[in-house]
């Protein structure tokens, strides 16, 4: 059965009975029970239902044997807690997406904020925080490597210390929208990101490999990821073409089914498209991922690899 058939069969709401366990956890009776190789995470808002309380959407999570969520604010990671999930990563913090880690005006403030919340990280029990290396504004490609390295270099002995990884993720910029790319950000292409982590030679130091943002940018993934392994920590994916649901009419995912399992920790879905109306899905229509809290479906998605 492919994994899509699966979670299509899975009723996830309305006919669970739930119990609680003696260590707190909230569970179901018909609770799916993982192998545990694929480490399955969720956005919060790829249920379909934006009216979803989110203790509803831990209650499905849990019952279909996912990992946790991603990029959950803090307050809600005591809900993720009580289902027995956990906060897979975090959101970047202090870090923004216009100066990211390439401007070395902002480095002076931005260490002592983002110790403070690596500590936060730690005392919620997430490892991982996403950052991203910001937008160029003319800077060279050279530069804003050399100024995220002098960065990463100041803060790598503290992630180190408390074992939480700073996770860069790898966006596109073919696309001028903040839709479908990533305007005017340098980590644009792998190699760009590979190299900064290199050069920081940390294992607090990875990439978030987005497979969607790849297979625009560079393409080749099975091989990409694979000979770069050791410096990846996160995946996240999405279909390829429009960013859709992973079925069989999107190029990256039948490179993974077809040619290489390329050996993924996690996979994690990501969130939805606001709809355009009727007629062919769109890339702005989301592929629903619970309708009126019945079936779970695979939307765009997202591996990662804790090894």
């Amino acid at each position: 059965m492919q994994r899509r058939e699966f979670l299509t069969s899975v009723t996830v709401a309305g006919l669970s009975v739930p119990f609680t366990r003696a260590d707190g956890i909230a569970q179901s009776q018909t609770r799916v029970q993982r192998k545990g190789r694929i480490k399955q995470a969720l956005f919060r808002n790829v249920f379909g239902n934006p009216n979803m309380a989110f203790e509803d959407q831990c209650r499905i999570a849990a019952d279909l044997g996912c990992f946790g969520f991603d990029l959950i604010p803090q307050q809600d990671w005591p809900t993720l807690k009580k289902y027995g999930l956990v906060p897979t990563m975090a959101g970047a913090g202090p870090v923004t997406f216009p100066d990211g880690l390439i401007h070395r005006e902002v480095h002076a403030d931005l260490e002592p904020k983002l110790k403070t919340y690596i500590d936060q990280c730690v005392a919620g029990g997430c490892s991982k925080i996403i950052t991203v290396g910001g937008q160029r504004k003319g800077m060279s490609h050279a530069e804003g490597a050399d100024n995220a390295v002098a960065f990463l270099n100041r803060i790598k002995s503290y992630a180190e210390d408390k074992r939480v990884t700073i996770c860069l993720e790898n966006m596109n910029t073919r696309y001028p929208d903040n839709v479908l790319g990533r305007p005017d950000q340098i980590c644009d292409h792998i190699s760009w990101g590979f190299e900064l982590c290199k050069r920081v030679n940390s294992p607090s130091v990875k990439m978030l490999f987005d497979i969607y943002h790849a297979q625009v940018m560079d393409g080749n993934l099975c091989d990409n990821i694979r000979d770069n392994l050791a410096w990846i920590a996160h995946f996240h994916t999405a279909g390829v073409p429009g960013r859709r649901e992973l079925d069989d009419t999107q190029g990256d995912q039948l490179s993974f089914r077809r040619q290489d399992n390329c050996r993924l920790g996690f996979l994690r879905l990501r969130r939805p498209r606001v709809s355009t109306g009727s007629g062919p899905r769109s890339h702005r229509e989301p592929p629903p991922i619970a309708r009126h809290h019945g079936r779970l479906r695979p939307n765009q998605g997202a591996f990662d690899a804790d090894r």
